[in-house]
């Protein structure tokens, strides 16, 4: 006992000195693996910081490791992001804030959304490294369309909580370390690749065959004594019952339906088919003038996978005057419209995120009347400008692409640009724009579409009087034709491609843009998949 004692005191010092060495030394070995995987991303000292303050010292063992750690620190970022704008809610007593913090929640809450799936895909191997980076994608644009609406509002400082959170750096890590995955990998096969598996074969003539009406769920009429008058209605019983994931049809008859639709990402595989366009209208008057964010304006906002619309007119009466007013609102993955019309002015489509596709679709606007930071495709439709305000000028496109890694884009192939009939008559006094940069990383293109003659020479537009993104946004022109289309007197920003090459048109097809060969042809709608 008395020896143990003595040993005690003289041994303690070394050991707690050694142990000292060792777990200084470990901490040290550590640091210096998290920091070089660190520098390969954006954002390294946020990488650092989320990797040292966090729970767990995972060192990546390779790079697919990374990938995974670096989109827990997201997820655990967002949770956090996620109580920040529950808060903001919480003590919102304006109009102008309830408004803003509703839609921050919201889009956060979706964020977390996307990162939840993105992580266990990729964790059990379940999805793509293209779905993935379609995700992030989509997650990333949801927070900047929170702080774009508060800024619309003037309360950019209200959403300080959210923005200083980190998480949009966080976001874009995790879309480098990807983008290395996305590279390497096929963006699209003849195998399951962005093929959900909610889709089943009886899906695949929905779009263009008659079958379909004897499939319908439940049918919205305007005549007394229906049981469904308005589609709101439908879409509460079809949240009501246990459906499972099959395809939900709710046939419209013919009518004009004035409300504001939201479809939750909750609302899966939802249907809405029409009497056609001429028949079949849902419309609101909801504008930016009237107090509303441009997100809130919609008249109908879709986020539930696979959402399906046919022979359906969407619309927003608000006019020009009212600004900003949104008559389709879609952040749906794996969408399809088929024979749809959507009307309005300014913000007509909000085409937010994910994989979209517009077949035999109308779309009338004047200012960045299609917009948003989806990955989408336009294919035989009728782009067609209207008769802005005096003064004014017509921009087709706002692509919003905030990163230089999101997989997104804005592709109109074999379709029509065209001047409306209100334009018509004064078209020599009103410049229209093929589009212009709304983001830093901007991406539009035509492809092998006609162009009419009320196009600018120019083509495309600066925003604003300023020299934004003329270096880092990519616009361009493939085999186009018609009165608008010679490319002699366009701009000349790094930024502009006059696009000879089919293989880079290509990057911008059904096939390659928005993954469409699997999941379209479940769809039934009639697709073209390369050039």
């Amino acid at each position: 006992m008395s020896q143990t004692n003595l040993f005690i005191p003289f041994s303690l010092p070394i050991i707690i000195s050694f142990c000292s060495i060792f777990l200084s030394t470990q901490a040290f070995n550590e640091s210096h693996s998290i920091n070089s995987w660190c520098q390969t991303t954006p954002h390294p000292n946020h990488c650092m910081h989320n990797y040292l303050t966090g729970d767990e010292h995972r060192v990546p063992a390779h790079s697919k490791d990374f990938r995974i750690l670096a989109l827990e620190a997201a997820l655990n970022q967002a949770h956090y992001t996620q109580k920040c704008a529950v808060e903001l809610e919480n003590h919102s007593r304006s109009r102008r804030k309830k408004l803003v913090s509703k839609d921050c929640c919201k889009l956060v809450n979706n964020t977390v959304l996307q990162l939840n799936q993105t992580l266990n895909g990729l964790k059990h191997n379940k999805i793509s490294d293209f779905v993935a980076q379609t995700w992030l994608s989509a997650a990333l644009t949801n927070l900047q369309i929170c702080f774009s609406g508060s800024g619309e509002l003037n309360l950019t400082d209200f959403v300080t909580q959210i923005k200083t959170s980190n998480l949009t750096e966080l976001i874009s890590n995790s879309l480098a370390i990807n983008n290395k995955f996305f590279l390497k990998s096929a963006q699209d096969s003849d195998q399951n690749d962005g093929f959900p598996n909610w889709v089943t074969k009886k899906d695949r003539k929905l779009m263009v065959s008659d079958s379909v009406y004897s499939r319908v769920n439940v049918t919205v009429s305007p005549a007394k004594g229906s049981k469904f008058r308005t589609i709101q209605s439908a879409l509460d019983y079809a949240a009501s019952i246990d459906r499972g994931d099959g395809r939900f049809i709710i046939y419209i008859k013919r009518g004009v339906y004035r409300e504001n639709i939201e479809i939750g990402y909750d609302m899966k595989n939802i249907m809405f088919l029409g009497d056609g366009l001429r028949y079949t209208i849902i419309t609101g008057n909801r504008g930016f003038t009237g107090g509303f964010t441009t997100y809130s304006t919609a008249t109908v906002g879709v986020d539930g996978t696979g959402f399906i619309a046919r022979g359906i007119t969407f619309r927003n009466t608000a006019g020009p005057e009212r600004a900003q007013a949104v008559a389709l609102r879609s952040a749906s993955d794996l969408s399809a419209f088929y024979a749809c019309s959507f009307e309005g002015y300014q913000d007509t489509l909000f085409v937010l995120s994910q994989r979209q596709f517009y077949k035999l679709c109308y779309v009338y606007g004047t200012i960045d009347f299609i917009f948003g930071n989806a990955a989408v495709v336009f294919q035989n439709c009728m782009i067609l400008a209207r008769r802005p305000l005096y003064g004014q000028a017509n921009m087709i496109t706002a692509q919003g692409r905030g990163d230089p890694f999101q997989n997104t884009g804005i592709s109109i192939h074999n379709s029509r640009v065209m001047a409306a009939p209100d334009l018509k008559p004064v078209v020599g006094s009103v410049r229209t724009y093929l589009g212009r940069p709304w983001q830093e990383y901007s991406r539009a293109v035509y492809l092998k579409t006609f162009i009419d003659s009320h196009v600018n020479p120019q083509g495309w537009s600066p925003w604003g009087n300023t020299n934004f993104a003329f270096n880092t946004s990519y616009f361009g022109e493939y085999g186009c034709f018609g009165p608008g289309s010679g490319t002699r007197n366009r701009i000349t920003w790094p930024g502009y491609h006059v696009i000879k090459s089919p293989s880079e048109a290509s990057q911008f097809t059904v096939e390659r843009l928005i993954s469409g060969r699997g999941w379209l042809r479940a769809t039934g709608v009639p697709f073209i998949v390369g050039l």
